[in-house]
């Protein structure tokens, strides 16, 4: 979109109340922090504002960590499984191939995830894990298929799952433990984030989102600008303030803060990462 077009559909928009914005970044150091240096991939829409800030906050960082969307949802109608149990149903032939063209298009093609440099971090919401659960079926099914080693792959993939904040107890649900997929990959691959409840619940369910729904019939329709009416308007004045926070001297500072205290910044890559957001905005 060209800045003449973004700037009519921000007209007669109000300055967008970023009520969460303290929590967003506190939780974004975080996930940065423990996604062990990965390139970060954003599975859906749920997380968009997590996405603007640290595509903002690391938009001059050429030697770290990008950022990049995954156009995914895997929610399908349910199919009867017996006399009483029903379940997704399972995708189909095409369905696992249009996964696959736009796993490739971001580099995600067994071949590639063989050879890169950095993980691959998938970043979601999480309530059980089936999201991250099928995505990692299908490319366990095509590594397969394309005989890559799995061992080798296996310690390039990572999952960062931002889960709504709970009191915690000896009985708390943690849902890595009840994912029979997280056994094939090493322990230290899957981490979660929590994110206030209140917070977590508006960026999964409740924000005016910019994009179309990612269900699988519509993994590869024609992307489609966002609408012009006024909540998606306002929605839009949102997402760039977000941005702009993350470009920010203050906003980067911001989120190196977040960053204290985190175990990963006994390593290079981490202390290299918080060195330079804090030093943005200094002259050069």
């Amino acid at each position: 979109m060209t800045p003449a077009q973004l700037g009519s559909l921000l007209a007669d928009t109000v300055r967008p109340d970023l009520w969460f914005l303290d929590d967003l970044v506190g939780c974004a150091g975080k996930v940065l922090a423990r996604s062990d240096d990965g390139d970060l991939f954003f599975v859906g829409r749920s997380l968009d504002s997590m996405f603007d800030l640290l595509s903002g906050a690391l938009a001059d960082d050429v030697s770290g960590p990008q950022t990049f969307r995954l156009p995914f949802s895997f929610q399908r109608p349910a199919v009867r499984v017996g006399s009483w149990r029903w379940r997704r149903r399972p995708l189909t032939g095409g369905e696992q191939l249009t996964a696959r063209r736009v796993l490739g298009e971001l580099g995600l093609a067994p071949s590639l995830l063989a050879r890169r440099d950095r993980p691959a971090t998938f970043v979601d919401v999480v309530d059980a894990g089936s999201t991250f659960g099928e995505l990692l079926g299908v490319l366990a099914a095509w590594i397969e298929q394309e005989r890559e080693t799995w061992p080798v792959i296996r310690r390039k993939l990572r999952f960062v799952g931002v889960t709504s904040r709970r009191k915690t107890s000896p009985n708390t649900f943690r849902w890595q433990q009840h994912a029979d997929w997280t056994d094939r990959l090493p322990a230290r691959s899957v981490v979660n984030v929590s994110l206030d409840s209140t917070v977590w619940s508006y960026l999964g369910n409740t924000q005016t989102k910019l994009t179309r729904s990612y269900r699988p019939e519509r993994w590869l329709a024609e992307a489609d600008g966002p609408d012009r009416d006024e909540k998606t308007r306002q929605a839009l004045a949102e997402a760039v303030a977000i941005v702009a926070h993350g470009r920010s001297t203050a906003g980067r500072r911001a989120l190196a803060r977040s960053i204290d205290g985190e175990p990963a910044l006994s390593q290079a890559w981490l202390r290299s990462i918080v060195t330079r957001l804090n030093r943005a905005g200094e002259p050069s």
